[in-house]
């Protein structure tokens, strides 16, 4: 990721903080269209999830200019969610509904290029926890 690109990512999760709440359940109720299965993965409180989801987003989005201060936790975080049953191919289509909701409460301000801002940042993430995950599986 590009200064740039971190730039536009943190302004626009500053846009959609005062509505985390209710764009984290939009991500879960997207998530669970694209993906019903998906629903089994989660065996707590919903309302908990997402506001566990939005802090942890939010600690990563202001962390992006200092990346390697979170890449330990972003690692055990894909760790965890192997543990939970999750593998690679689960993270497309939470990023498809990720990216669905942001364009959903962002409308216009959603660029191209923002897009591929929150693309950049979210296969940065995501591969550091996939990789994280696949480590941990490879027998010693």
């Amino acid at each position: 990721m590009n200064e740039k690109q971190i730039d536009l990512v943190q302004a626009s999760f500053e846009m959609v903080r005062p509505i985390a709440d209710q764009a984290a359940e939009t991500f879960y109720q997207r998530l669970f269209e694209i993906a019903p299965h998906y629903r089994s993965l989660f065996k707590h409180d919903m309302k908990k999830q997402g506001a566990m989801l939005m802090s942890t987003l939010g600690l990563a989005v202001g962390s992006l200019k200092n990346l390697e201060t979170i890449l330990p936790a972003v690692r055990a975080l894909g760790k965890r969610h192997a543990g939970y049953g999750v593998t690679a191919e689960h993270y497309q289509p939470v990023a498809e509904a990720f990216l669905w909701t942001l364009e959903y409460y962002l409308g216009e301000d959603f660029t191209p290029e923002l897009k591929e801002a929150w693309v950049a940042a979210y296969m940065t993430l995501a591969g550091a926890m996939i990789a994280a995950a696949e480590e941990e599986a490879i027998p010693a």
